[in-house]
């Protein structure tokens, strides 16, 4: 029997990041798919075992929770290369897109074919059974229409098998996925939660838990407002819109290749761009370092003043908020735009995280917290009751 195994995932629009067992593993993949052939062409297939498998993950995914089962993808850098090449489109619900079962999946068995995982799992014949208790989250929309449940039962209680096919050093072999407990939370809350806990459960900010605060999530496909009030978030107040950056990365690639003629593998190429340290919104033109600034700052600046009215909307409704933090993937491409904007005008109390990679890992650490929480506090009442079990029988 296989030991079940913690797993922290946050789905991202723009990728997945994960957390695996006692910290020991993460995995950061490119959210993008691509329908595939079994046989892929590789140049230089001797040599395939000595590449990154996260370069070149080519899978066949087998699940009844999937809409279009049994099919082969390309996954994360190999699919975005693919001229059919899918992301999430503006308006999808994560909890209904087969994309984001796919991107779950193909992260969890990745992690079960470490070879650091083989005390974890049973392997026979290249099958390898696993356990796992998955933390993760929704956009706070989707959980107030109740799709959370919808979602959970879609992964408890059935087998998800995930084969590797021209995969780098797994080619061959398949991965059972058994789910022994999934919890769903919302995103906002799980922001909360980072900002004022530590990995080992501890309050870390007592300043301001007990403070009414908003927690305003960018992602590419929605925006999420969370109130915070008493340690919870109101679920009357806190709103969820179909706001996100993703329809502006679109639009500036589209404007980049047009003007240009570059084509930008995906999304992810345009937030690399825009977010890049040295160089920030230039491109190479047939060689030549080129801006792009006319386009980014042009785009960018109006969806800054959406969000800043949505922020304006929310805070007009909740008075005596404090401060509102900014979080997510959309919030890193808007932030200087969001902070000039707040700056010109009345100005609220604002702030962003100025860490990227604890902004753009925040939601897998309050996945990761908030499991570990849960497993914490039940795992006394197990006890109990075996205790209880063992009096009755000497009885």
């Amino acid at each position: 029997m296989s030991n079940s195994r913690i797993a922290a995932v946050d789905v991202g629009n723009d990728s997945l990041k994960g957390i695996f067992g006692t910290l020991e593993h993460e995995l950061n993949i490119p959210n993008v798919i691509a329908r595939d052939i079994e046989d892929r062409p590789v140049i230089g297939i001797e040599e395939l075992d000595s590449k990154d498998p996260l370069e070149g993950i080519h899978i066949r995914v087998h699940s009844p929770a999937l809409k279009e089962n049994n099919v082969i993808y390309r996954v994360g850098q190999l699919a975005a290369k693919s001229d059919n090449s899918t992301e999430l489109d503006p308006g999808s619900s994560k909890s209904e897109e087969d994309q984001t079962l796919i991107m779950l999946f193909a992260a969890l068995a990745l992690d079960a074919v470490n070879e650091d995982n083989g005390k974890t799992f049973t392997k026979n014949n290249n099958v390898i059974d696993t356990s796992y208790i998955l933390g993760t989250g929704l956009p706070l929309r989707e959980v107030k229409e109740g799709k959370d449940a919808g979602y959970r039962s879609k992964l408890l209680g059935s087998v998800h098998q995930v084969e590797f096919l021209v995969t780098p050093k797994y080619q061959g072999i398949k991965v059972n996925l058994k789910f022994e407990e999934v919890k769903v939370y919302p995103e906002g809350f799980a922001a909360f939660i980072n900002l004022v806990m530590d990995n080992d459960l501890n309050i870390t900010n007592k300043d301001l838990i007990d403070k009414p605060i908003l927690i305003q999530d960018i992602g590419g496909l929605s925006t999420d407002i969370a109130v915070i009030k008493n340690r919870n978030v109101d679920d009357d107040k806190a709103q969820g819109f179909n706001l996100g950056v993703s329809e502006a990365l679109e639009q500036i690639r589209e404007e980049i290749r047009s003007k240009h003629g570059v084509e930008l593998d995906s999304r992810r190429d345009v937030v690399d761009i825009i977010t890049k340290k040295t160089n920030r919104n230039h491109i190479m033109v047939r060689g030549s370092r080129t801006s792009v600034h006319d386009i980014t700052d042009r785009i960018l600046v109006d969806l800054a003043k959406k969000q800043y009215r949505l922020l304006r909307n929310v805070w007009q409704k909740n008075s005596q908020t404090e401060i509102c933090y900014f979080v997510g993937g959309g919030s890193a491409v808007l932030k200087d735009y969001i902070k000039t904007l707040n700056n010109n005008l009345d100005g609220y109390n604002i702030d962003f995280f100025e860490d990227e990679k604890e902004s753009i890992w925040m939601m897998a650490n309050a996945y990761y917290k908030l499991i570990s929480d849960h497993l914490k506090r039940t795992a006394p009442k197990e006890k109990k009751s075996e205790d209880k079990d063992k009096k009755a029988v000497k009885a």
